[in-house]
């Protein structure tokens, strides 16, 4: 028996027995509850070991991710210089087929071309399209007889040389003008007459008249486009003397660029005063009153690449037009991607301008006066300034270009 000391210093006997059955009933229910909840054990066991795993695969994708990762930075150059090498292959195509839509526009529009009478106009379509390094329209008028014959006299070839100069040198020269408001009237009868003795005339559909200026320049360049194959197209007034040699030779600089618009550039005042010479009705589109007209060239002359020509061929019938010629064309060209080279040799001024320039070796390609838009009284004075500022008259046949 076991003593045991209680409360107020007595004494408490517990029994051996109590002892051996308390220590059995403890073993027993340890047992119970080990027999009991096998399953919680194994589960237990079985979560750690997803968990363990989990954590593996976790560790294993990032490994794997990484590798990836290394893997596409060192194949990052040769993907961009992949698409480098597409996006300059896609422009050049895009080039290519903006250039057959254009061949294919302008040879639609030549078959659907018709005179002001019904009948076809010559195109393409009738007349084997002809290649050329330029076409130059000499702008006219019916009343400028006298002036044709001056520049058939100085800078203009006549008769076979006319024809060998479009053979050799791929330079086409022709008087443009259209048709009066009469059909077969007598002025159309007395250009009928002179084409028959020099055969050298653009007839273009088109009514004449000075305030239609622009359109007769959008349908000069739509039909040489249609029957010329050119690299340049270029237009040129009747009073003007020109340098063929020097225009070629200047062109031929510029081959290479697709769209070029080349002359003398400026940027005159936008006139309101309804009483001045070269008023623009619609100054109000191009802001405040006193603000200047965009960058163009100079009516007198310019030249224009063939990409350029056949826009204006193509898009003819949306292409507005303003009260001046020169500033019409710098507006069909102002939203497109157009090189303007601002050429100061396509308009010295007559002798002794351009014969000082002739005589330091730096002949013109053209001359004119600025007071006159044009040689002032160009009948009596283009011989004198052919003699004194031409680059003489075997120059263009020997002229590389």
């Amino acid at each position: 028996m076991m003593k045991t000391r209680v409360n107020g210093g007595g004494e408490r006997r517990v029994s051996t027995r109590w002892i051996i059955l308390l220590c059995l009933a403890s073993f027993g229910l340890g047992m119970l509850f080990t027999d009991r909840f096998p399953d919680l054990n194994r589960r237990a066991d079985s979560n750690w070991q997803m968990i363990s795993q989990q954590r593996k695969e976790q560790e294993l994708h990032v490994v794997s991710e990484d590798c990836t990762t290394k893997k596409k930075l060192g194949q990052d150059k040769d993907v961009m210089g992949e698409v480098t090498r597409t996006h300059e292959a896609l422009q050049s195509l895009d080039k290519t087929i903006s250039t057959l839509q254009m061949e294919l526009a302008v040879s639609r529009s030549s078959r659907e071309l018709t005179g002001s009478n019904g009948s076809p106009v010559i195109t393409a379509s009738s007349e084997q399209k002809k290649k050329a390094f330029i076409v130059i329209g000499i702008n006219t008028a019916f009343s400028s007889r006298k002036r044709r014959d001056s520049v058939r006299d100085t800078w203009m070839p006549q008769g076979e040389k006319l024809k060998e100069l479009e053979r050799e040198k791929g330079i086409v020269i022709r008087f443009m003008i259209g048709h009066s408001a009469t059909a077969n009237s007598i002025l159309d009868r007395a250009i009928d007459s002179e084409e028959e003795q020099h055969n050298d005339f653009l007839r273009l559909d088109h009514v004449e008249g000075y305030h239609e200026l622009s359109a007769k320049t959008k349908i000069f360049f739509s039909t040489a486009v249609t029957l010329w194959d050119a690299e340049f197209y270029v237009k040129v007034d009747d009073d003007v003397h020109v340098n063929l040699g020097m225009l070629a030779a200047t062109l031929s600089r510029h081959r290479s660029k697709p769209r070029v618009y080349i002359g003398c550039m400026k940027s005159g005042p936008v006139l309101s005063n309804k009483n001045v010479k070269y008023h623009e009705p619609e100054y109000w589109k191009f802001g405040e009153e006193g603000n200047k007209y965009f960058r163009h060239a100079t009516g007198q002359i310019y030249a224009i690449s063939k990409d350029l020509a056949t826009f204006i061929s193509i898009n003819q019938p949306i292409l507005h037009k303003y009260a001046n010629e020169d500033v019409s064309l710098g507006a069909w060209f102002i939203g497109l991607e157009v090189e303007h080279i601002d050429d100061r040799n396509m308009c010295c001024g007559t002798p002794p301008d351009c014969e000082w320039k002739a005589q330091a070796g730096n002949v013109c390609v053209a001359s004119f006066d600025w007071s006159c838009s044009g040689i002032c009284k160009s009948v009596e004075r283009i011989k004198d300034v052919h003699a004194r500022c031409g680059e003489g008259d075997g120059a263009v046949w020997g002229a590389l270009f």
